[in-house]
């Protein structure tokens, strides 16, 4: 029998984690090169931090949110003698698409810790969902390349496989629906975009956001490991800080750290707290 719709749930029954950034792809940086080049490709220069503000939607609505840019709409205008509109930006779309799928195989590699953590919410019989601004293609490059370093997702859906992405709350509502898992209360969503962040209060679910492996401090762990530990301190700071303004419940490091976010939930919960 099914959770009542005016109870708050016992305890957590489902986590939903993003792909790039989160569970997969340390820094989110497949996405960032495929824009640049993109965009490069046609005469216009566009800066890392610009591609990674609307990080976490559906991949062409990310492109016609680079397009509204006023600096890059001024600059594709000064090289194109018009500003970018539907057409340019299906355009875009498709060309970007075979650009992102022959790039991803470098980029699907898992963030230290995440299988751990999967095996350690399964003995809890919490299943891991994911979604992802990829579209279906791209997905299934990624996923297989995780399963074989032992993340295996009890299901998934991308942009592609609903009517609209992030920040619409479909993709979250599919994989509810797939496993079985209701109300909203009892289910985590995780993201390390500002797009993850109002998907998951979209949904009404307790939503985290990862502030270290993710895309607002856009680092691969290398690079973040080189850094002088007070500069490091002052990148998580901010992402933490971006995150929290966002709406997040909770903002932890990386996904590693998934059991404490649910033993915290699980606390709310017993108050009676609801997201």
């Amino acid at each position: 029998m099914g959770t009542p719709r005016n109870r708050i749930p016992e305890a957590v029954k489902l986590v939903i984690a993003d792909l790039a950034g989160t569970t997969v792809d340390y820094g989110s940086r497949a996405p960032t090169g495929a824009f640049t080049t993109l965009f490069a490709r046609h005469g216009v220069v566009i800066t890392p931090q610009q591609v990674r503000a609307p990080m976490g939607l559906h991949k062409r609505d990310h492109i016609a949110s680079l397009c509204a840019m006023p600096a890059i709409a001024k600059a594709w205008e000064a090289r194109h003698g018009h500003r970018p509109g539907e057409a340019e930006i299906e355009a875009l779309f498709q060309e970007f698409i075979p650009l992102q799928l022959e790039s991803l195989p470098a980029f699907t590699d898992v963030i230290p810790g995440v299988p751990e953590a999967c095996q350690a919410l399964a003995a809890r019989r919490i299943p891991v969902a994911v979604t992802t601004g990829y579209s279906r293609a791209m997905m299934d490059i990624v996923l297989p390349a995780a399963a074989a370093q032992g993340f295996i997702p009890a299901a998934g859906f991308a942009a592609s496989d609903v009517p609209d992405g992030r920040p619409a709350p479909w993709m979250i509502f599919r994989c509810m629906e797939t496993l079985g898992v209701f109300p909203p209360a009892a289910v985590i969503n995780v993201g390390d975009t500002l797009a993850d962040v109002e998907a998951g209060l979209n949904a009404g679910c307790w939503t985290v956001g990862v502030a270290g492996t993710g895309n607002e401090v856009g680092l691969s762990r290398t690079e973040f490991e080189a850094l002088r530990p007070a500069h490091a301190r002052q990148l998580l700071a901010k992402a933490r800080r971006s995150l929290r303004r966002a709406g997040a419940h909770l903002v932890v490091d990386g996904f590693a750290e998934i059991l404490s976010v649910v033993d915290a939930v699980n606390r709310r919960l017993a108050r009676g707290a609801r997201p």
